[in-house]
């Protein structure tokens, strides 16, 4: 599709139609890389996969464990839990990262919320994630269809921790967070992604110190609610950026943080630019250590919701 061409609401952009106007250009690789031996998915039941996979359809649910390619997928879903992305599967950003496509969306489904209550149920979650697409087009970025979410599923499920991981409200922060801090969820989670060098290239539209205040100004407004944030390593970055960035993170009254590899979705995404070493991995737990975070994981296949549920209860990185 021409980049000169609006897109029609609900069509998806992907790969170099997606791409096609963020501000530095990314030259689509040949190949993927090979992943290092330390990179590897466990396999889990296919059959419960599915079985999910047809409950989210008859709900037009989706996750973002599908969206974004998530390798840790096939453990997750056979497992019984899931990641739910609410406000539909279009993005209106093109961050050249993210596997979830990008175009105009479509209006809000008003039944969602009581369709995401009514599955939490169903697979008895404990603990459950909400993320969202970002959603520009709102005038409140989605905060309210959170608040909504978080409502219908403490309904049907009171005793259902929930974690929202939300967009950055870009434009609209201070409306998002006074409706958000109306009906707080168990843990804010928003995340930074990358480094603040790397922002034009990989986040283009988001701003480093805008996320880092969304996440401040939401723990002024509700003190008790743990933050968290997660960003990704392998982009570009050097090690003593990624130090910096944790050091902000405790300095804007972070409580958890996550850290884990990128993986290129397809060769039209941005590069993989190194694989970090676990020992890499292993400094930035023992500088969050130092730090002082409620509880910082850190390797490669950590991801912002896997096991989100540990992370909440203090429980030590798990063995990947």
């Amino acid at each position: 599709m021409s980049q000169n061409i609006k897109p029609i609401q609900g069509d998806k952009l992907r790969g170099a139609d997606k791409l096609a106007r963020i501000p530095v250009k990314v030259i689509p690789s040949e190949h993927l890389p090979k992943k290092p031996q330390w990179i590897r998915s466990k396999i889990s039941d296919p059959e419960e996969i599915k079985r999910i996979q047809r409950l989210l359809r008859q709900q037009k649910l989706h996750t973002v464990c599908e969206e974004a390619a998530c390798p840790n997928l096939p453990q997750c879903f056979g497992s019984g839990t899931a990641t739910f992305m609410i406000m539909g599967d279009i993005c209106t950003r093109r961050c050249p990262f993210c596997d979830v496509a990008h175009g105009r969306p479509l209006a809000l489904d008003a039944d969602e919320p009581m369709h995401l209550a009514e599955t939490v149920a169903r697979l008895n979650l404990n603990y459950v994630v909400i993320t969202s697409v970002d959603r520009d087009d709102l005038v409140d970025g989605g905060a309210q269809h959170f608040v909504d979410c978080i409502t219908a599923i403490r309904t049907h499920s009171p005793e259902t921790r929930i974690e929202i991981l939300v967009p950055d409200f870009r434009g609209r922060m201070p409306l998002a967070l006074d409706i958000l801090s109306r009906c707080p969820p168990d843990v804010f989670n928003h995340n930074i992604e990358t480094v603040p060098r790397l922002y034009k290239a990989m986040r283009p539209g988001s701003d480093y110190q805008h996320s880092l205040n969304l996440l401040q100004q939401f723990k002024q407004r509700c003190p008790d609610i743990l933050t968290k944030c997660g960003l990704m390593v392998g982009l570009g970055e050097i090690e003593a950026e990624v130090l910096a960035l944790l050091n902000d993170l405790k300095d804007h009254a972070v409580d958890l943080v996550t850290i884990g590899q990128y993986l290129q979705p397809s060769p039209a995404h941005a590069p993989i630019q190194r694989f970090v070493d676990p020992a890499e991995f292993q400094r930035y737990q023992t500088h969050g250590k130092h730090l002082q975070f409620f509880n910082l994981w850190s390797a490669p296949m950590v991801r912002s919701s896997y096991f989100a549920d540990k992370q909440y209860f203090g429980e030590n990185l798990p063995v990947f």
